[in-house]
């Protein structure tokens, strides 16, 4: 028998039967979970199974795991159906949901974004600026962190956490322009003008070169 194969359906099982429990109202928001021994004594696995289980209900967001403190419930909604949902969704649908979405946090960013901000994202524009006519997959990494960023600046956190896991359609989206399409310094430059825009307040300046660079 694979060993791997074992002990990752036991994570699965694992996974599976926390989820119930999340399902059924066993465990309330914010509520401090059962720990490690007690969990492997309630559904009869080990340690490093429950530990590992643990680690997969983090990842998607349904856990916090505070060292030393132990792990809290986040919320009762999965979020992995949305991201499984988002993950499907066509380069179309994916610029339909950037201009909602992107276009009009970058509109409410201009007028919200602090000093802080400001500084945040010029950190941002300047590490993603060292990379552009590099490898690609460091281009990617930096330029989703000004692009999270500038929603951040907008201080609605639904927006961030919507933006957050919307990231990945965006990296998969960037990467392929960028391997595909001969790179253009007009459409990085499309980056500091909207910095610009939202440091002047200008909402509609920057919600307009935001929806020209998702097209770009």
């Amino acid at each position: 028998m694979n060993t791997e194969l074992t002990k990752r359906s036991l994570v699965e099982l694992a996974v599976e039967r926390m989820r119930e429990c999340i399902v059924l109202g066993d465990w309330q928001v914010g509520q401090r979970l059962p720990t490690e021994p007690e969990l492997a004594l309630q559904l009869g696995i080990s340690r490093n199974t429950v530990r590992e289980a643990m680690r997969v209900l983090a990842f998607s967001g349904l856990v916090e795991i505070r060292q030393g403190d132990g792990s809290y419930l986040r919320t009762a909604q999965d979020p992995l159906q949305a991201v499984h949902a988002m993950s499907r969704c066509t380069p179309e649908q994916a610029r339909e949901t950037r201009h909602i979405l992107e276009a009009e946090a970058v509109g409410l960013a201009a007028l919200r974004r602090t000093d802080a901000d400001l500084q945040a994202l010029r950190d941002a524009l300047e590490g993603s600026a060292g990379h552009f006519h590099g490898d690609v997959d460091a281009y990617v990494a930096c330029d989703l962190v000004f692009h999270q960023r500038l929603v951040d600046a907008a201080h609605n956190p639904a927006l961030s956490e919507l933006y957050r896991y919307f990231s990945g359609v965006v990296a998969a989206a960037l990467q392929h322009n960028m391997a595909t399409v001969p790179r253009c310094q007009a459409t990085f430059d499309l980056h500091g003008q909207i910095l610009d825009a939202i440091e002047q307040r200008d909402a509609e300046r920057a919600k307009r070169l935001t929806r020209i660079l998702i097209e770009s």
